[in-house]
């Protein structure tokens, strides 16, 4: 089954983690995130990862009244933002937990773990 793990972040923490040097804290972390993931793609449970960019440059795209608008970011009082994500292929909800555990002990955020809905979904 493929879930989908979304990681946050602290709005205000957003900047210094992607300063153009990053700290030693940071690239530690990634480090074993890294591991993480190798370990994972030599699994066959690694479907993918990215990271997303900055608030700031996002559009959200909602109806408004009778017509669709397109708003500009950022948006006011943000405490948290939505950082990157992995899709991940495994056999059920425990073992993304696992994951979703592990990846939280490496760089210290919340991951909101969501299903997939496909073929296999409900399985």
């Amino acid at each position: 089954m493929k879930y989908l793990l979304l990681a946050y972040t602290p709005a205000a923490a957003w900047d210094a983690a992607t300063a153009d040097v990053p700290s030693e804290e940071a690239l530690a972390a990634f480090a074993t995130y890294r591991k993480l993931e190798e370990e994972l793609i030599a699994s066959g449970e690694f479907v993918t990862s990215e990271g997303l960019g900055h608030p700031a440059v996002s559009t959200t795209v909602r109806r408004d009244g009778g017509t669709v608008v397109a708003t500009d970011g950022p948006f006011a009082e943000l405490k948290e933002v939505l950082a990157s994500f992995a899709v991940i292929d495994v056999t059920g909800r425990e073992r993304a937990v696992e994951i979703a555990a592990r990846i939280v002990e490496a760089l210290g955020e919340p991951i909101e773990i969501r299903p997939i809905m496909g073929e296999d979904f409900g399985a």
